[in-house]
């Protein structure tokens, strides 16, 4: 393989195709070129494809800055708490735990989660034949998150097709933009409101938060939701997207899960592993350092594949296949280090409730014999299809 390609030599076709299956150019990847020279296409960098690379350059903060994102998401979404290192990182990242943590997925979140999840599928339900990621997991995680960002759940369809076209930034950076800047001016009244009335949503605890005496300006506060758009919704939907692929596809799990839902768990960490939502993050190495016998010039952007490092063999046997009773533990689903996603905890609880919701009202759910499903994607993946058949509910009779 050459010394220096761009991700259309790798993968083939165009910019803008959903790539579906990365993992047989990694598998090359990780045996004759661990560290990748790229260029082009807005990937400009080394790509990092072993699991012990990986971790290291997501565990040692000192050597590995994570400021190298502005030039990827952050170029579209602004200056985020994602490029941040250090004490300002925590200091920003504290403004959203507790949004995030488990004492806030308790009290009515759940409750409101499952009505969201039940009055999705009661559009459906009487059909016997569904597009679950049009009907169902497309738009579930974020008309859950809208309601913790406390905007008008009417909303919830134009936020989210802006959400993914910022996520489309390396191939069509003028999508990127363009949903940027609608973003910027949806938010701009919300903020606004809020400084004059807060409500108590996450809007306006970052608002009226303050780091070191000062509080956010309405640009900062615009880049950190959108970047909480991206990660509230678009990420969450691939994940109950991926899982609902994998137990369809393995129909004596799907029952097993159904009589047991504490497997719901592993089956979440299984597909985080196997398909996770999220496949590529930037580094930047601050100081000359070496990975896997390769001179790094300080500098140097790394762009870590985490789809690679969770099929690396030398971690995980047989890692093409979706194994319920894995071990899961050296997954990197949801990162690792400083950094490991704020919003875990809340993506598990989603999740769980979408999948019940879905085995509780669709006894008999099962793969569209004709049907169209499959994960694709690069930087993020997910089904972009999952056509599914089931026995319609009855249709109340008015008497």
């Amino acid at each position: 393989m050459s010394d220096t390609v761009t991700l259309i030599d790798l993968f083939g076709g165009n910019e803008s195709a959903p790539v579906p299956d990365p993992y047989s150019v990694y598998d090359r990847l990780r045996v004759e070129s661990p560290v990748l020279k790229l260029w082009g296409t807005g990937y400009e960098g080394f790509l990092i494809t072993r699991h012990a690379d990986v971790v290291k350059a997501l565990v040692d903060d000192d050597l590995f800055s994570s400021k190298a994102n502005h030039a990827g998401i952050g170029f579209v979404i602004g200056r985020t708490v994602i490029e941040m290192d250090g004490r300002e990182h925590t200091k920003h990242r504290q403004l959203i735990t507790p949004y995030l943590a488990p004492r806030a997925l308790r009290g009515d979140l759940p409750g409101r989660m499952e009505k969201i999840a039940h009055d999705l599928i009661d559009r459906f339900v009487h059909e016997g034949r569904a597009d679950l990621v049009e009907a169902f997991t497309f738009t579930f995680p974020l008309r859950v998150f809208v309601t913790i960002l406390g905007l008008p759940v009417e909303d919830y369809d134009q936020v989210h097709r802006w959400a993914i076209d910022l996520t489309r930034v390396g191939s069509d950076p003028v999508a990127g933009m363009k949903a940027a800047h609608k973003l910027g001016k949806y938010f701009e009244p919300v903020i606004e409101s809020r400084r004059r009335e807060p409500t108590g949503d996450m809007v306006s605890q970052l608002v009226h938060a303050e780091i070191d005496g000062e509080r956010l300006t309405n640009d900062e506060v615009t880049s950190f939701l959108r970047l909480l758009v991206i990660a509230g919704a678009e990420t969450t939907y691939h994940l109950i997207g991926n899982a609902m692929t994998a137990l369809l596809r393995h129909p004596d799990v799907l029952d097993e899960v159904r009589a047991n839902r504490e497997l719901l768990q592993p089956v979440m960490d299984e597909t985080l592993r196997w398909e996770g939502p999220v496949q590529l993050v930037w580094r930047e190495n601050v100081r000359p350092t070496t990975i896997a016998g390769y001179e790094l010039e300080a500098g140097s952007r790394l762009l870590l594949s985490i789809g690679a490092a969770n099929r690396d063999p030398a971690v995980f046997d047989r890692p093409a296949a979706w194994d319920l009773r894995r071990d899961t533990s050296a997954m990197l689903g949801f990162g690792q280090g400083r950094h490991f996603c704020a919003g875990s905890r809340l993506a598990y609880a989603e999740a769980r409730v979408a999948m019940e919701a879905l085995f509780d009202r669709l006894p008999d759910l099962r793969l569209a014999r004709d049907g169209r499903s499959g994960i694709v994607g690069l930087a993020f993946r997910g089904p972009e299809y999952l056509d599914v058949e089931f026995t319609p509910a009855p249709r109340a009779v008015a008497v």
